[in-house]
């Protein structure tokens, strides 16, 4: 029978490292698995610009024309921005790479932090607008949302460990439909707008004058409305997904997804306006304009259920930016060593497995915190990406000024104006939003004290070991080698051979309780009857405890040993079951063992492994 493989039947065959570029992405399958975060965001983007605006009045809506009209310049300065910062990083890595570069590693690991961060919460909120989705659609379902928004963060690992063409072919299906869709939508209204079939119901004419209105109401509403371009940046931190040329196909990818974006965001809020839509009951402000357009009624009923489907699915998919762009800033962290190596190595599936995974625990465990209801940690959303779109656009603003010469204005001016809007930002952000953004000047220091720990503790190991001068070998007379013994069975035969083959002193060890007394005879007893001229030592334990006794003898042992100038070696006897299910059954004290005698100095930890073979 043939033996089932539970990690294949998951994420599938390990796939070879060749120079092969079959596993990347071409445009179009990038823009699926790295625009989604920032095309679902035109679900909530004029909404939340409208919903500051009505704490005004709903006179004041028409102002979300001219704030959207900003938004989008915005958006072009950090698209020519992040289309710049591609080329002259195609190592991917984005905002952390520019700021490290260009500002120093305090702004660079700010920037990497806030994006880490940025992106659990992506996948949080994300997966919790899915499930929110599901539910609204099935109500039975509502008690059981923070299941499925957990359940929706496994399938999305699942799926990004099965490897990037994979994840890339499952979300064109959502991805597409929504872009078609919404396409679809903004066609029809105009259509109408234009032939009049629609009526022009808004709450105020565009310039009216509206009492009360003020600078900070229209900043509060601008710095909501921005919200929207959370997730641009991915794409400079995804560069290596690409297919060659690398560089061109992820700016090209990029422009398309902006363009996507701009032409969405200003046509719905358009639209809102002119339909004269305010947030209100249970249906979203993007439902109501769909629903007017679509005009509820015969074909038009069953366009506004397809949108409504594509919109909920975009929402769930949308963490998968997230899934996307974190593996790849991790990997650019771990390789200047301010994160743990491990994020550096490569999957079955050739995918930095272990970003994924972190990125999927983290979403999960802030799911379980906040019961699978994030509203709150929204807002962090804005500081945790706009800190870093403020210090890219100024590192490049500083690179320019050192490379570009009489091109400085001519290649600066987009960065120039995305740090100055950015900054903005981000100054509203912290004079109107503190008492929700909090948490995330709590957490950045935290942070940025663990990646200077992991730096010091690399380059501590990488001082110690690396070779002096002058290298001085030390030479050994002989090996004393100290075997485990727990019974006499083929397991402590092999581990004594073993042992007699590799050292000049051997000390067979056994540990003793005072339940065990007449057994612990019956041991040394048949170890003498095979081994008469090796050393036997019973060493007691007053508490039942094998490992403590065994380390204390290990350290007198080393003491002997270091004055007749031998090595230390201690054989951990083991057998290992046929079938791998088959170790739960059985005690794991030899890697208890393994673990504690590890961390002694100038003594070297064997494992004999003795093999079943039924």
């Amino acid at each position: 029978m043939k033996k089932i493989n539970v990690k294949q039947l998951l994420v599938g065959k390990p796939l070879k490292s060749t120079d092969d570029d079959s596993h990347l992405l071409t445009k179009l399958q990038a823009l699926a698995m790295l625009s989604s975060d920032a095309l679902s965001s035109i679900a909530y983007g004029t909404e939340q610009i409208v919903t500051v605006l009505l704490t005004l009045s709903a006179a004041a809506i028409w102002y979300s024309l001219p704030i959207a009209g900003v938004v989008l310049i915005l958006l072009a300065a950090l698209t020519l921005s992040y289309r710049q910062i591609i080329h002259a990083y195609p190592q991917g890595g984005g905002a952390y790479v520019v700021s490290t570069e260009n500002l120093g590693a305090n702004a660079g690991l700010v920037a990497g932090g806030s994006l880490l961060v940025d992106y659990m919460l992506t996948v949080a909120v994300s997966v919790s607008a899915g499930a929110d989705a599901i539910t609204s659609a099935i109500p039975g379902l509502h008690p059981y949302n923070l299941l499925i928004s957990i359940i929706l963060v496994l399938m999305l690992m699942f799926m990004n460990l099965r490897g990037l063409r994979e994840s890339a072919g499952f979300l064109m299906v959502p991805v597409y439909t929504f872009v078609t869709m919404t396409v679809l939508l903004i066609i029809v209204g105009f259509l109408r707008v234009l032939t009049g079939d629609l009526s022009y119901n808004a709450t105020s004419h565009v310039g009216s004058a509206v009492p009360g209105i003020s600078v900070i109401l229209l900043l509060k509403a601008f710095s909501s409305g921005s919200a929207s371009l959370t997730g641009v940046e991915a794409i400079s931190n995804a560069v290596p997904f690409f297919k060659k040329p690398k560089a061109r196909n992820a700016a090209g990818t990029l422009v398309l997804m902006a363009s996507i974006l701009g032409i969405f965001f200003v046509g719905i809020t358009f639209l809102n306006y002119y339909l004269g839509v305010v947030p209100g009951g249970h249906s979203t402000v993007l439902s109501q304009v769909a629903h007017d357009i679509f005009d509820f009624s015969g074909v038009g009923k069953v366009f506004y259920y397809i949108f409504q489907f594509s919109t909920a699915m975009i929402l769930a998919v949308a963490a998968n930016t997230g899934f996307s762009a974190f593996p790849m800033l991790s990997y650019n962290l771990a390789k200047n060593k301010y994160m743990p190596h491990m994020y550096m190595e490569k999957g079955d599936r050739l995918g930095y497995s272990n970003g994924i995974i972190s990125l999927a625990a983290g979403a999960a465990v802030l799911l379980l915190i906040f019961n699978g209801s994030t509203e709150r940690l929204i807002p962090l959303y804005s500081i945790g990406v706009f800190i870093p779109f403020a210090l890219s656009q100024t590192g490049m603003v500083v690179k320019w000024r050192r490379e570009a010469g009489k091109l400085f204005w001519r290649r600066a001016t987009s960065n120039i104006v995305g740090a100055a809007i950015s900054a903005v930002i981000v100054l509203i952000l912290l004079v109107f939003r503190l008492a929700d953004i909090w948490p995330f000047f709590v957490v950045m220091p935290i942070l940025i004290a663990i990646f200077y720990a992991i730096k010091r503790h690399y380059t501590e190991v990488a001082r110690q070991l690396r070779l002096e001068d002058r290298v001085v070998a030390q030479t050994f007379t002989g090996n004393t080698v100290i075997v485990l013994v727990g019974n006499m069975t083929n397991v402590a035969v092999g581990a004594m051979s073993y042992a007699q083959s590799i050292g000049t002193d051997v000390v067979a060890v056994h540990v003793s309780t005072k339940e065990t007394l007449e057994k612990d005879r019956e041991v040394q007893a048949d170890f003498k009857k095979m081994y008469p001229d090796v050393r036997f030592s019973i060493v007691e334990s007053s508490y039942r405890d094998i490992v403590k006794p065994v380390v204390r003898y290990v350290d007198l042992i080393s003491k002997s040993a270091q004055k007749k100038n031998h090595t230390v070696t201690i054989v951990v006897p083991q057998f290992v079951p046929k079938h791998s299910w088959q170790n739960v059954l059985h005690n794991q004290m030899s890697v208890r063992m393994r673990f504690y005698l590890s961390w002694r100095d100038n003594v070297v930890v064997s494992n004999y492994s003795y093999h079943l073979k039924k």
